[in-house]
């Protein structure tokens, strides 16, 4: 196994969203560079589309090595039931090819994915009360298992599709996106799956990376969902090793969200162990993924 981390020049957490539409209230974008700097926010009040994000990041990546964490799910489990979506024939078995999969039948408008789980594939997801009993919906990766397991709270799963904590919609867009990155930028750990021995460090240069920006707000030394005080802000980010800031208008939980996980990749990158979870195998890197830091 190599014996460093990466060595990245800049940090970069992105808040997704997976919204009907062109653009999107829920996207906010930070940069921490290398240092203490405190994060700063890209394009600060502007709405985002999920095209635009996808331009930016190509661009952006071209300048330094930058390391995206994107908060939402790289792929749906199939460790536990052996398929994505039980039942459905000549289903791809391996990520990056469900993620074609889920482009070539979505005609969504914004690399948008919500008719995949309202019309296409409508019966593997949970709508409410008339799809049946919740629990038998919540079916869960590998990583968000042992997250759960490790008090890290409860992990969502991408067959709940109501409400407002609901990761599904903005999962199944995110891996629109993904495909559309395949092979432009390296998509840890999916890239590293076939490397011989198997090795999860990735090498020099710029990678997106899975994040979950409440776990930050937790490494920060906070109990909540959410941040939305100043003062709490500041604390995150000096806890996370951060100058803190002084942020000149109120900010919104998406907003804060990615300065706090900008800082808190910044403070963790560069442990090897971080990057070489254990119970990580060469199969997960292929069909589920990772998110990064739960180890």
């Amino acid at each position: 196994m190599a014996a460093n981390a990466p060595d990245f020049a800049r940090f970069v957490a992105i808040d997704w969203s997976g919204a009907k539409g062109r653009r999107h209230k829920g996207i906010a974008i930070a940069v921490a560079e290398a240092g203490r700097a405190t994060p700063a926010l890209v394009r600060p009040g502007h709405v985002w589309s999920r095209q635009e994000v996808l331009d930016w990041l190509i661009a952006y990546a071209t300048e330094a090595p930058t390391l995206f964490g994107f908060d939402f799910s790289f792929a749906p489990p199939i460790a536990a039931r052996g398929s994505y979506l039980p039942g459905v024939i000549d289903l791809p078995g391996e990520a990056k090819s469900f993620w074609a999969y889920i482009d070539d039948r979505c005609q969504d408008e914004d690399l948008g994915a919500a008719s995949f789980l309202e019309q296409t594939h409508r019966p593997h997801f949970y709508f409410g009360a008339a799809d049946g009993v919740k629990r038998d919906f919540l079916h869960h990766r590998v990583c968000e298992e042992r997250f759960n397991a490790g008090g890290g709270g409860k992990a969502s799963t991408v067959y709940d599709a109501i409400g407002a904590a609901q990761v599904a919609k903005a999962s199944f867009a995110g891996m629109r996106l993904l495909h559309h990155a395949d092979g432009r930028l390296p998509i840890w750990p999916f890239d590293i799956a076939w490397s011989e021995p198997f090795d999860p460090l990735p090498t020099y240069g710029s990678l997106i990376i899975e994040i979950y920006t409440r776990a930050f707000i937790r490494l920060a030394g906070l109990s909540g969902r959410k941040v939305r005080d100043p003062d709490q802000l500041a604390r995150a980010l000096q806890a996370l090793g951060s100058e803190p800031g002084c942020p000149d208008r109120q900010l919104s939980d998406h907003e804060t969200d990615v300065l706090i996980a900008a800082a808190g990749l910044r403070a963790i990158a560069d442990d090897p162990h971080r990057w070489s979870p254990p119970g990580l195998t060469p199969l997960l890197a292929r069909t589920e993924g990772w998110t990064f830091g739960v180890v």
